[in-house]
């Protein structure tokens, strides 16, 4: 396995979670225009499809255990996740990486540009445990529909790439076990 990448200055370190890299056509479109929206906000982006899909060799015996250790070891030494969340249901890649997170305490930050809802709940516009990681009264803060909202200050993600908080500190605590 490779040494992880250590950070580039005092840039929190946001994992992206998508299943943008495995089209082409996605590769080219969506993907670069997220990455450069979360740079420009402030983070240093550590995209999976980049960092750890190296291999090219997909016959050969470890290379999907491979790719996903490196994802799982980037996933907890990200300071946060920002996870994009199309689709119904979402990616189960993408949800096993917002679950690690979420265990591991990280903050996370959904981006939904699907029109679709994909819901058990009436209270969220997705499966209700995504929002587990969320805090119980402001989760909104932290829910995305759009590319623009990256920059908002209104929404959670941008204060916390540029406050003054520690690394890993999220702007507000979520909301705590037991309440999902």
């Amino acid at each position: 396995m490779t040494s992880p990448v250590p950070p580039t200055g005092d840039r929190k370190i946001l994992y992206l979670a998508s299943p943008y890299g495995f089209s082409a056509q996605q590769r080219s479109g969506p993907l670069p225009e997220l990455v450069s929206a979360l740079e420009k906000a402030g983070a240093e982006v550590w995209e999976p499809f980049a960092r750890n899909n190296t291999t090219k060799d997909t016959d050969g015996a470890d290379w999907a255990y491979l790719v996903g250790q490196r994802d799982m070891r980037d996933v907890r030494e990200a300071d946060g996740l920002f996870a994009v969340v199309n689709g119904c249901p979402p990616d189960e890649g993408v949800m096993v990486e917002l679950g690690m997170a979420i265990a591991w305490g990280k903050p996370v930050f959904l981006f939904r540009d699907d029109f679709r809802r994909c819901t058990d709940s009436g209270a969220y516009p997705l499966n209700l445990m995504l929002f587990c990681g969320l805090p119980k009264h402001s989760w909104e803060r932290y829910w995305l529909t759009s590319i623009e909202q990256i920059a908002d200050p209104q929404k959670a993600l941008a204060p916390w790439l540029n406050g003054a908080a520690s690394r890993r500190a999220a702007p507000e605590p979520p909301a705590g076990s037991g309440s999902c």
